[in-house]
């Protein structure tokens, strides 16, 4: 049985002693749960501090992002090796809104442009992160038009297919994939938890057409949008989700800890 897995993304939100605060109550809070997998992943700003705060817990920090070559003229961009130097066990890529995919638009339409990641770029990183063994937790999922389209399962598929090109089954023993309907991020709507494991059982059959059954039978399919404590155990207890890709309430210690607890 694949053990549950809760990540919190923390996104552009905490400065390094409210970090600190944070993961301190967390320490607390889920100091006696080794059922389920734990992760945080803080801004690129607090990532070393969260790491050293952590240190000896059962809680892994992460990145959110990560550029595919290693080192060059690059600026403003962050490695893999520089993530592994950092201690960071994990990292979020294909976010729909580093996609420039979002479900709640914060900012000028006119500037969606600046996000430009596409599957290309997505494949890059996943295979930039596997080689300095930083787990990659591929984000996938369609926007409210191609969901009323009734394009759903054919984006993600294509979603999956490229950013998975050239990545050979034996390095995947530690990746994971986390649906994230763009349309429920940051907008409070969930995904109904039926058909929320309906699209994350499309996600592994995909991936045995991809590899083979034994294979997808080890990826962890994540869920993610808008999760919250009030709906988390109803998600968690699909069949076919392993755990949640957690946005806003992950920044609020007690509604993490009970969506990390109703993961049991």
């Amino acid at each position: 049985m694949r053990k549950k897995l809760v990540v919190g993304n923390w996104k552009m939100n905490l400065v390094q002693p409210q970090a600190l605060s944070l993961v301190e109550s967390l320490v607390k809070k889920l100091s006696a749960t080794d059922a389920v997998d734990v992760a945080v992943c803080p801004p690129y700003t607090s990532i070393a501090a969260v790491v050293q705060a952590l240190k000896g817990t059962q809680i892994s920090v992460g990145a959110q992002n990560v550029f595919w070559k290693d080192s060059g003229a690059f600026t403003g961009c962050v490695s893999a090796p520089m993530l592994a130097d950092a201690g960071c066990k994990l990292c979020i890529v294909g976010h729909s809104e580093t996609r420039g995919r979002f479900g709640k638009l914060e900012i000028d339409a006119d500037d969606v442009g600046y996000f430009a990641e596409t599957n290309r770029t997505v494949n890059q990183k996943i295979q930039a992160l596997l080689y300095h063994s930083v787990m990659p937790i591929l984000c996938v999922g369609e926007t409210l038009a191609e969901r009323e389209a009734g394009q759903t399962d054919s984006v993600i598929q294509t979603q999956l297919r490229e950013a998975l090109q050239g990545v050979d089954a034996s390095e995947l023993g530690s990746f994971s994939v986390a649906y994230e309907p763009v349309w429920a991020i940051g907008t409070g709507q969930v995904c109904d938890a039926k058909e929320a494991s309906r699209v994350c059982g499309m996600i592994r059959r995909t991936l045995a057409d991809l590899y083979d059954q034994q294979t997808a039978e080890g990826i962890r399919i994540l869920y993610g949008g808008s999760v919250k404590g009030s709906n988390s155990k109803e998600l968690f207890s699909q069949p076919d989700i392993d755990g949640g890709l957690v946005g806003g309430a992950s920044l609020d210690p007690n509604d993490f800890t009970a969506i990390v607890l109703s993961a049991v």
